[in-house]
Order: C-alpha cells, then sequence, then structure tokens
C-alpha cells in the first residue's frame, strides 16, 4: 500500500523580506545577492504591507517619490499580507515575549503565520529560528 503523505504535493517555502532586506537590494548594497533569489522568486513573496510603508518612507527620503513608487511597484509583485486584528495580536506576543519593537514584531509575525522564512540584515532577528539573516556588510 502506497504513503498518501508520501505522495502528497510538498507545500512551497514562502518567504518574507523585511524592510532592511528590501532597502539593501534597492541599494545594491553589500548582501542584495544574498536576498536577490527570495525577493525575485515573486510566486513565494509575501509582503508585509508595513514594509511597503518602511520602504517608500526610506526611498522617498534618500531619492524621490518617483523611486519610491517604484520600488513599491516592484515590491507588490508578491502577495500582500496586511495587518489584522489576528496578525496584531501575535505581534504584540512577540514584541513583548522577545523584546521586539513593534515593525519587527509584526514582520515576525507576519512570517511565523504563512510557515514562511523571514530575510534579514535587521540584528534583532539575529539567531531566531526560521530567519535567515546575513549581517550588514
Amino acid at each position: 500500500m502506497k504513503n498518501p503523505a508520501k505522495n502528497a504535493a510538498k507545500k512551497p517555502v514562502m518567504n518574507v523580506v523585511d524592510s532592511s532586506a528590501w532597502l539593501e537590494y534597492f541599494a545594491d548594497g553589500a548582501n542584495a545577492g544574498y536576498f536577490a533569489a527570495p525577493i525575485e522568486d515573486t510566486e513565494h513573496l509575501l509582503v508585509p504591507c508595513l514594509c511597503i510603508y518602511e520602504v517608500f518612507k526610506r526611498v522617498r527620503q534618500q531619492r524621490d517619490e518617483s523611486d519610491a513608487l517604484q520600488a513599491v511597484a516592484l515590491m507588490q509583485q508578491g502577495t500582500l499580507i496586511e495587518l489584522d486584528a489576528t496578525l496584531a495580536l501575535e505581534a504584540a506576543r512577540l514584541s513583548t515575549t522577545r523584546r521586539l519593537p513593534m515593525a519587527d514584531s509584526i514582520i515576525l509575525a507576519t512570517a511565523k503565520s504563512h510557515q514562511a522564512i523571514l530575510w534579514t540584515q535587521d540584528a534583532d532577528f539575529q539567531d531566531m529560528p526560521g530567519v535567515n539573516y546575513r549581517a550588514k556588510r
């Protein structure tokens, strides 16, 4: 008899890229290549709306609105994840248990709620399970 678990399709691994990694990618920084694969695999990319806010704001400050809108357009090729009450409560729990700032806890909660890998260069996430961390160079 065949094992149905073996024949079941594997659920694809999803990715969440945090704002620091998006900004590194857009700036073509030293770690841009590390973050390219999850960013460019838009089929498996989840984008917290909070990252849209953070990236748009920073790119607009450093460059201009046109560049910021282009960055956001690229980000929106992934699946946008809205902040709802369930996600907000989980983020608050993570914030208090792991002593994370609000934005970091929302991004981590988003990744965890979708069993996704979190890609980052934010030291707040160093050594956490389910996180691919690369130190900023």
